[in-house]
């Protein structure tokens, strides 16, 4: 058979099948047409980005709540305050022998830190000072000094103070006296008592019965009021002799 009745005796080929070259190749006019366009146009064409919202603050945070308190510690217990010394009996040749010539004249024979000391009736006073000094060598009156107690009876305890050179020694002799009562001087025994004794009668106004110049020491002749006593105000004065002697107003 001729090629050419071959070439017209083919089926022919439907539009589906024909080249995918052809198809794809064959674009629209108008697409074509605005696809330079829209190239052209580029970022002017093209919708603006919407704006980026800010990144949220980042959330605060939270306060630290205080601790609670840390529970008060217990105060430590107070300790009690320890006892002081206490008076504890002497007992000594010396108080021992003066118990057995006096009786019960001495009321107390004690030593309290070390120091012994004698309370006696005064009756038995002078005795007993004559005794220390010549028999026990109590050779020097250190001091002779009162404490009022104006509440009691007896106002006034009476104190000798003692001390013995040959033997180192120091002793106390107390009696109790009431306003006014007398008392026995012992300057003839130590001649220190003497201004001693001037001076208790100056601020105490105790009497020593037998004293040789029993008149004030401290304070002049004629002043009003004894100023250890615990009646006599730490102001108070002698206004009239102030007046009469310094011829001056009281300053207190």
């Amino acid at each position: 058979m001729p090629e050419e009745n071959k070439e017209n005796n083919s089926v022919p080929k439907s539009p589906e099948e024909k080249p995918a070259v052809e198809k794809s190749s064959a674009a629209p006019p108008a697409a074509a047409a605005q696809a330079p366009e829209s190239a052209a146009s580029g970022e002017s064409s093209a919708k603006p980005a919407a704006p980026v919202a800010p990144a949220a603050k980042p959330a605060a945070p939270a306060a630290a709540k205080p601790a609670a308190p840390a529970a008060t510690p217990a105060k430590p217990a107070v300790p009690a305050k320890p006892a002081g010394p206490v008076p504890e009996p002497w007992n000594a040749p010396i108080s021992n022998g003066l118990k057995a010539r006096f009786g019960s004249a001495v009321q107390e024979a004690s030593t309290y830190v070390g120091q012994p000391y004698l309370v006696v009736d005064l009756a038995v006073v002078a005795d007993v000072l004559s005794i220390l000094r010549h028999e026990h060598q109590f050779d020097y009156c250190v001091d002779i000094t009162a404490v009022h107690y104006p509440k009691r009876e007896q106002q006034f305890d009476l104190l000798w103070i003692l001390y013995s050179f040959p033997h180192n020694e120091r002793i106390r002799v107390k009696t109790r006296i009431k306003d006014g009562e007398p008392v026995p001087s012992v300057a003839s025994t130590w001649p220190t008592a003497n201004w001693l004794e001037r001076e208790c009668y100056d601020m105490f106004g105790i009497q020593f019965a037998g004293h040789p110049d029993l008149r004030r020491i401290l304070l002049p002749d004629g002043w009003k009021g004894f100023p250890l006593r615990k009646d006599y105000g730490i102001y108070q004065q002698d206004k009239e002799w102030v007046q009469a002697n310094l011829h001056i107003e009281s300053g207190q």
